[in-house]
């Protein structure tokens, strides 16, 4: 029977082009909320467009690009119906840390560098999706994320304050800013700062009163006339200056080997960081709205997000949690909210550049420090040092590492943090002693059911982790403080071998030391239960039908039939004497 062919094609579409497919079966009664929901995000995206574009350091155009172009992209591949990308405020932090040092001062470098660095970021990102490396989402713990993002906050708004006060700066990094702080605020350009803390005042106001205004786009449409009807570059107060309307038009400079090393490195860097960020946002508004996504689609459609941005000369960038709760709120239903956003901010680039010149950057410090408060997850550390005091001084770490040592180092700081979480719960895994607990099936431990009984002289020990060679010596530690603990003589030891799937030859030799230890020393047998056939799929075949043959120690598929076989042979033991 041949497959029918538009089947066919639907199936490659949806695969392959999911928000395509989405939009082809668009159901028309979406549209009205749609419309409304790309208008909003269009309201808070080009504003935020334009404020991150000073954050990473380059011209407001393209700030405003890369609000643009990535959400046609995403629309035709992105999985999630109600994730908006574009601008991410840790990730131009990344970028003016990544490219301000390769620049060395030279603004057109800086220039030539962005889309070669954004480039960069697409193509990992493709080929991770392509290499179904979705997974790296869960890489960074949401402990080890809020703190990464915590100091990434703490960094924004120091470096913004400058701008916001209007006072003069030279420090680059986190403490010297403060230490700037106490000692220049008093030089602080007071129109600046009247403008700068007024214009924040009303956003913290818009944003508690009428949370369904676009706060954002309201300061600066205000900044804009207060610029113009009270002459206020006459006073000296800063504006972003000429924005060059239509659109981008395409350059790509070659630079030296040692150069594209350090752009392949901090691209890494930024797709794991902006990837986890993002798509955990994108997941959050599909559990809400009860749908899934892939994870490995978002991969391909960020990187198509990305190349999109490099190739109309803007920066990385991710998945907006702020735009796609604003989305949300409104109502939006499809990705036809990204299309409508788009063409919106490019009407806007092509006949209202004129009134952008004006924006006063210090409305732009506001929008952006107001952004960087929400960042920072005061309660979110709060609930963690609740829950877990381990995991919240990790978080707090991981902030510390940032500040001090910077946004890109935070990265590696954050992945080692990492590692060592994961091999500090690998390395020191649960145990128990098992027993058989009277009116309830199975097996538990005696640490939950102190009335829990085994056969006298037999313990039964599960170990809940696999057993390799980082952890085998405290495998072996915890059996024998077991053994010592025992209130009565041991004959026999039997290992529950469930809760392991792997164990290598580093933690094979030292069972068999420890198997033999046990028998020379106080007698005792060392038995296993229940260990799974896919035990064997690590070692040679011959050599596993060896060690079995050779039946140094005994294997059992049950706890039950291990117990049995211990009570053969303490019976067949006691029986011995009488013969």
């Amino acid at each position: 029977m041949t497959p029918n062919p538009p089947t066919d094609r639907w199936s490659a579409i949806a695969r392959w082009l999911p928000g395509l497919a989405a939009l082809l079966a668009y159901d028309r009664r979406w549209l009205g909320a749609d419309v409304a929901a790309g208008l909003s995000v269009a309201a808070i995206a080009l504003p935020v467009g334009i404020a991150y574009a000073s954050l990473a350091g380059v011209p407001a155009a393209i700030g405003i690009y890369s609000a643009i172009f990535p959400l046609f992209a995403y629309a035709l591949l992105g999985s999630s119906r109600q994730l908006i990308i574009g601008p991410d405020a840790a990730t131009c932090l990344m970028v003016a840390a990544t490219l301000a040092p390769l620049a060395a001062g030279d603004p057109e470098r800086y220039l030539a560098l962005l889309p070669v660095l954004t480039l960069i970021t697409g193509c990992f990102y493709v080929g991770a999706g392509y290499a179904r490396l979705g997974f790296i989402a869960s890489f960074l713990s949401q402990p080890i994320l809020t703190g990464y993002l915590n100091g990434i906050a703490l960094i924004i708004v120091a470096g913004q304050l400058p701008k916001l006060l209007g006072y003069p700066t030279e420090a680059g990094e986190f403490f010297p800013r403060l230490v700037e702080l106490a000692q220049n605020v008093g030089q602080s350009h007071w129109p600046t700062a009247a403008l700068g803390l007024g214009l924040m005042a009303v956003m913290l106001i818009l944003r508690q009163l009428f949370a369904a205004l676009p706060a954002a786009l309201v300061v600066v449409v205000l900044g804009i006339v207060l610029v113009f009807f009270l002459n206020l570059e006459a006073m000296g107060v800063l504006t972003i200056g000429a924005v060059p309307a239509g659109l981008p038009t395409f350059a790509l400079s070659v630079f030296d080997t040692a150069t594209y090393r350090s752009l392949l490195e901090n691209a890494a860097g930024i797709v794991l960081i902006s990837f986890t960020s993002g798509v955990l946002t994108a997941k959050s508004f599909a559990q809400r709205n009860g749908y899934d996504i892939d994870a490995n689609q978002e991969l391909v459609a960020f990187g198509a997000g990305n190349l999109v941005s490099g190739l109309t000369q803007g920066f990385p960038v991710t998945g907006a949690d702020s735009r796609t709760a604003v989305n949300n709120a409104v109502g939006g239903k499809s990705q036809l909210v990204g299309v409508v956003a788009g063409i919106t901010m490019l009407l806007v680039l092509f006949f209202l550049t004129g009134p952008l010149a004006l924006v006063p950057t210090t409305a732009l410090a506001a929008v952006i420090i107001i952004s960087a408060i929400g960042l920072f997850d005061l309660m979110g550390l709060k609930r963690l040092s609740q829950m877990s005091r381990h995991e919240a001084l990790i978080s707090i770490l991981t902030t510390m590492g940032v500040l001090v040592l910077g946004v890109l180092d935070g990265v590696v700081v954050a992945v080692a943090l990492s590692l060592v979480w994961i091999l500090s719960l690998a390395l020191r895994p649960g145990d128990a002693v098992l027993g058989r607990v009277p009116g309830l099936k199975g097996w538990h431990s005696k640490s939950d059911y102190p009335q829990a009984v085994t056969e006298p002289g037999l313990l039964i020990y599960r170990f809940n982790a696999n057993i390799v060679f980082y952890n085998v010596d405290y495998f072996r530690e915890r059996l024998l403080e077991q053994v010592r603990q025992s209130a009565e003589p041991l004959r026999w030891v039997v290992v529950d071998l469930a809760p392991v799937s792997i164990i290598d030859s580093t933690a094979l030799n030292r069972f068999d030391d420890l198997r033999d230890e046990l028998q020379r020393r106080d007698g005792i047998t060392l038995a296993v239960a229940r260990a799974r056939r896919q035990l064997a799929k690590h070692f040679d075949p011959h050599f596993i039908a060896e060690r079995l043959a050779a039946g140094q120690t005994r294997f059992f598929p049950t706890l039950r039939a291990a117990v049995k076989a211990y009570r053969r042979e303490m019976r067949t033991n006691a029986a011995e004497p009488s013969r």
